[in-house]
């Protein structure tokens, strides 16, 4: 027989104790705090440098506030994570991800490497670095509390299949905005096309252990829902989770605005209208 060394939770001390035990226990479903206690940190970043690092599970969401200059990657543990993205304008929130533009101007439906995510106000506000999956969506958006009811029977954010709506709803909220602030949705890691007919048509994942990764051109409240896709065709929610890691890269900022002028030219002047505003209220 073993005798357990838990402390029982039946008072307010075994409680406290059993709450005290808990601490610098590291689990696959929680932000680490600080950032730099990250177990497992990119090869060829220093643990110093990092600012955000989560495990999300699937039909979770997660936000922060991060800086200019800060690189983020989304990392598909298992192979069905799903990264609805949106972010807004951390010093000027009015300011938010325009799906539209975002594919738009610079002539491209389909999200990879060099691609620019674009604000409502012809900014850029992240540039994709790096894309080791593929299989990204622009086009559809996240799903709602009614999609996500009528296909799994629920929607709703406490539920076994929470919608991204809903989630991104909540994310708003804690950044003092309203869900009419939370606009159409990038996501990441469920690919979608469109066929000759103008149908459009999910290509599923690319599979496990794959990443994007983001350079920020200005402050921005980055929110992640994790859930599935609207075009997923599987009956069930099998959504599995998500690595989110940020860390500081002010010098792979200022490599893409000085090569900004190599591109083409939307995508010239959307970083000069980012670096315009950034240097009017930076002195």
């Amino acid at each position: 027989m073993t005798t357990s060394t838990v402390p029982g939770t039946g008072t307010t001390s075994g409680a406290r104790a059993h709450a005290r035990a808990q601490a610098g226990v590291i689990t696959d479903s929680m932000p680490v705090v600080p950032a730099t206690r990250w177990p497992n940190p990119p090869a060829d970043v220093d643990a110093a440098n990092l600012t955000w690092a989560e495990t999300v599970p699937g039909g979770r969401y997660t936000s922060k506030v991060l800086a200019r200059g800060t690189r983020v990657r989304l990392h598909d543990v298992a192979g069905a994570a799903c990264a609805h993205l949106m972010l807004w304008r951390a010093d000027a929130p009015w300011e938010r991800l325009n799906v539209a533009d975002t594919v738009k101007v610079p002539w491209q439906a389909y999200l990879g490497a060099g691609h620019p995510l674009l604000s409502d106000q012809g900014r850029v506000l992240a540039t994709v670095v790096a894309d080791g999956s593929g299989h990204h969506d622009a086009l559809c958006g996240t799903t709602t509390l009614a999609s996500n009811t009528s296909r799994y029977g629920a929607g709703a954010v406490h539920s076994a299949s929470p919608a991204g709506r809903e989630l991104f709803t909540l994310a708003a909220a804690k950044h003092g905005l309203s869900p009419s602030d939370v606009a159409p949705s990038l996501s990441f890691f469920h690919g979608v096309t469109v066929d000759a007919d103008g149908s459009l048509r999910s290509t599923g994942s690319a599979g496990p252990g794959t990443a994007v990764d983001l350079v920020l051109h200005l402050p921005c409240i980055v929110a992640v829902a994790n859930t599935a896709h609207p075009l997923d065709p599987s009956p069930t929610f099998g959504t599995t989770s998500l690595e989110v890691l940020a860390w500081r890269a002010p010098r792979e900022l200022e490599t893409l605005v000085a090569d900004a002028g190599a591109r083409d030219p939307e995508y010239q002047r959307a970083v000069a209208n980012s670096e315009d505003v950034w240097a009017a209220a930076h002195f």
